[in-house]
């Protein structure tokens, strides 16, 4: 079901969120490495990622995207070095309710519609029953799911799917969202209007996304760009500055130019 590791009692309007200095970046990993059967999918990672911001994690499949999702999201065992999440230690008990996760393949209850799901989740997350069906009428609203609110999921199209999964997230507003390659396999139109709901969450809200993809088109939607390539960091900096530090007109093009001179 649903990889989404959240419990206990989630914030709501009105509850008291944990303080979070705007100096102390939502994300700092320092030397992070993970192995998996004698190979190194994660090697040696290190990077901040700033509180309130869109940032992209950009690679091509199989460089270790997901896995640092995983680690971020605390559900990666076996994991050296040091990973922190809003001030504590990726994966421990106080983060469950200020972390949402999404996987890269929607998990929901089939059997169940778009919004049994969310309110299933939502008594998951301790959300009292009192604002229950105010906080899912919101997240279906984010996602722009209400018009299938009361539709079996197992009757809904993957780009359907994918939005219960994300709106499944957004319950109990957390502070750091972590989207696997949440557009794979949407249109165009419901693509940009994911992304300009990011932007929102963040510049409204002051909710923290990493967000991964393979697509570099996607690059520029982003405010910073963690470059992945074999398990590695290549760069880390915005779209703008990537491209000025290149010499390239494209984040495509800066990216082939920082793997030809890793390669170096």
């Amino acid at each position: 079901m649903m990889n989404n590791w959240r419990g206990g009692r989630a914030d709501r309007p009105g509850a008291r969120r944990e303080p979070t200095d705007a100096e102390t970046p939502a994300v700092h990993a320092s030397g992070i490495t993970v192995e998996r059967g004698g190979t190194t999918v994660l090697d040696g990672l290190t990077f901040d990622v700033a509180p309130g911001t869109v940032t992209g994690l950009l690679g091509p499949s199989g460089c270790g995207k997901s896995t640092l999702m995983r680690a971020v999201a605390g559900t990666q065992a076996r994991v050296t070095g040091t990973l922190d999440v809003l001030g504590r230690p990726a994966g421990t008990a106080p983060l469950r309710s200020r972390v949402g996760y999404v996987t890269q393949s929607p998990s929901v209850y089939s059997d169940l519609t778009a919004r049994q799901n969310l309110d299933y989740y939502a008594s998951v997350l301790g959300i009292p029953r009192a604002d229950r069906a105010r906080q899912v009428a919101a997240a279906l609203a984010d996602v722009d799911l209400t018009p299938h609110a009361d539709a079996l999921t197992a009757r809904l199209s993957g780009g359907q799917l994918s939005r219960v999964s994300l709106a499944v997230a957004l319950l109990g507003s957390p502070e750091l969202l972590v989207l696997d390659e949440p557009t794979v396999g949407l249109d165009p139109v419901l693509r940009r209007d994911l992304w300009n709901l990011f932007h929102r969450l963040a510049a409204e809200r002051g909710t923290t996304l990493l967000i991964s993809s393979h697509v570099m088109d996607e690059a520029d939607r982003c405010q910073q760009l963690l470059l992945m390539r074999a398990g590695r960091i290549l760069a880390t900096d915005s779209p703008a500055a990537l491209r000025a530090r290149t010499g390239t007109a494209t984040v495509e093009d800066a990216f082939l130019h920082l793997v030809e001179a890793d390669r170096a």
